[in-house]
């Protein structure tokens, strides 16, 4: 199955984030955030394992608490139901890969 960026709208998360779900099937899905500085992932949990991969800008990642710095090309895992969230110091983009797909994204 092939998904052309050209066809995916981004959805508008708040007035500093956004998200395109990528390439997915019920066990896999991959995402792609954009950040204006600023921009704030509320600290949550869910099922789904995640990995964050950074593609650029700086981001303050809190896994349950433990703080990190990341920037491009650096990745964090995210086991299901961990606490996490993050605020983006300097604009970026990353991609979200998640399983399984998260249908709460969908439609």
């Amino acid at each position: 199955m092939f998904f052309f960026d050209r066809d995916i709208k981004a959805k508008v998360l708040d007035d500093k984030s956004s998200r395109k779900v990528l390439a997915h099937d019920k066990d896999l899905m991959a995402c792609h955030l954009f950040f204006k500085k600023g921009g704030v992932g509320t600290v949550h949990r869910h099922a789904h394992t995640q990995i964050a991969y950074i593609i650029k800008g700086r981001f303050e990642f809190d896994m349950d608490g433990d703080k990190a710095i990341l920037e491009a090309g650096d990745s964090v895992y995210i086991p299901g139901d961990a606490p996490h969230g993050l605020l983006c110091l300097e604009e970026g983009e990353l991609i979200d890969i998640f399983t399984p797909q998260r249908e709460d994204f969908l439609g």
